[in-house]
């Protein structure tokens, strides 16, 4: 089973392969994709990462906070939308 990372305050240039390389390390890694803006194509600074549901615990509690770029990201376990059909 897999579950979906929410990953926040990312530098504006990370790619999908630059976000999956960091959680490389702490478990394994299905898939990561980058938010961008649908008029600029501009990253919005956050992305998710899906990952290996034994893996959620020890990623978010290595990478919440951690140095990525620069800049300090948010980890956390994303919530499902709301209001889709």
């Amino acid at each position: 089973m897999a579950k979906t990372l929410y990953v926040g305050n990312l530098p504006w240039g990370t790619t999908e392969a630059d976000l999956a390389e960091a959680f490389r390390p702490h478990g394994s890694v299905i898939s990561s994709r980058i938010i961008t803006d649908k008029e600029t194509g501009r990253s919005r600074g956050f992305g998710f990462v899906e990952v290996e549901d034994a893996d959620v615990d020890n990623m978010i509690a290595a990478m919440n906070g951690a140095d990525f770029g620069g800049r300090q990201v948010v980890v956390n376990e994303a919530k499902p939308r709301q209001g889709q059909y």
